[in-house]
């Protein structure tokens, strides 16, 4: 299950950008996962509450942003519509070639802390 690293690699970065800032605890980190990048957002939200429990952190939600992917006709100019899952390799309009936009995504788009008092 390769989200596991995924998700060690995404709580390393949302340290990262609270160590930025001061110190605080995790809320919310927040990521764009594409349809074509090989993560199954289940499985990566199940690692990512492993990561984060009996730690500092524990409790902090990962929310997860699905960005499909879609096909479109460079020769048509039209976009193709397919059933999940599967894809097109040639328009069933004009037999060219069909290009693949989006879904590649796996960004860290935001975090959300709560700060550390100081006193």
């Amino acid at each position: 299950m390769h989200e596991m690293g995924i998700a060690v690699e995404i709580y390393r970065a949302a340290r990262d950008a609270v160590r930025d800032h001061g110190s605080g605890r995790l809320e919310t980190v927040t990521v764009s996962i594409g349809e074509l990048s090989a993560v199954e957002p289940e499985l990566l939200r199940f690692a990512w509450e492993a990561v984060v429990a009996g730690g500092p952190d524990a409790g902090a939600t990962l929310s997860i942003r699905w960005c499909p992917a879609d096909q479109h006709c460079p020769a048509c100019g039209e976009a193709k519509d397919r059933s999940d899952g599967s894809w097109l390799r040639l328009c069933p309009d004009c037999g060219n070639p069909l290009s693949i936009n989006g879904g590649t995504e796996l960004d860290v788009e935001q975090v959300i802390f709560v700060p550390e008092e100081t006193t």
